[in-house]
């Protein structure tokens, strides 16, 4: 009988068979899914390319160029000028035809007279030339302005750009005639030549820029060592 039920008994086997392939089908699921948790990682290729765009973003932000200084340039060139020309208007009409003025005994003294040569009154028989020299230098700040993102190199354009207008001013303004005019200089130390604020405002300017080029800042902000 035993032997008959176990004969009578495999048909039902099979069924068993069969299920336990589907049971071991939804354990596989599991498997498979844990396997695509696996390749999940594996799965985000933009991860990298993030990742490196980052921190490309960051390096940049580090070194930002930042904004043109023409603001810088334009503001130390306005007060420049605008004292220049409020010191001479007032020199003409206090000191001239005056006597001069002792500021530190004989060491300094305000003088007016009026230079038909270039600053501290050098070359007064080339004044159309200097004044065509003043407006080359206005052009030629105006157009490096478009590159200009240093503040040291805005203040030293500033001070030259200043200083030029305030003679250039005079060079046309003022008699014998328009392109001919003499400056007015006003400041007189001892044993040295008479000059005004724009002739300081260039000095000092043209001496920035020597101090500049030797620590080799360009007016774009870049550093070179040469």
């Amino acid at each position: 009988m035993a032997e008959a039920e176990r004969i009578m008994g495999t048909p039902g086997i099979p069924g068993a068979a069969s299920a336990e392939p589907e049971q071991s089908g939804r354990k596989a699921a599991p498997g498979a899914s844990s396997g695509g948790e696996d390749r999940a990682p594996a799965e985000r290729p933009g991860s990298g390319a993030d990742a490196s765009t980052v921190s490309a973003g960051e390096e940049t932000a580090e070194r930002p160029r930042g904004r043109r200084k023409i603001a810088v340039l334009f503001t130390v060139a306005v007060l420049a000028y605008a004292l220049d020309l409020v010191s001479k208007m007032i020199v003409v009409a206090k000191l001239e035809h005056h006597d001069p003025i002792e500021i530190v005994g004989d060491w300094l003294r305000f003088e007016a007279i009026r230079n038909a040569g270039a600053a501290f009154g050098f070359g007064e028989a080339f004044t159309v030339i200097f004044t065509v020299i003043a407006a080359a230098v206005i052009v030629v700040i105006a157009r490096l302005a478009r590159k200009l993102y240093s503040v040291p190199w805005a203040i030293a354009l500033g001070l030259l750009l200043g200083g030029a207008l305030g003679n250039l001013t005079d060079r046309i303004f003022r008699s014998p005639g328009v392109f001919e005019g003499a400056v007015v200089d006003f400041i007189a130390p001892k044993h040295f030549a008479v000059f005004n604020l724009a002739d300081s405002a260039i000095v000092c300017g043209g001496i920035l820029i020597v101090l500049l080029s030797f620590r080799g800042l360009d007016p774009d902000g870049t550093v070179h060592k040469d």
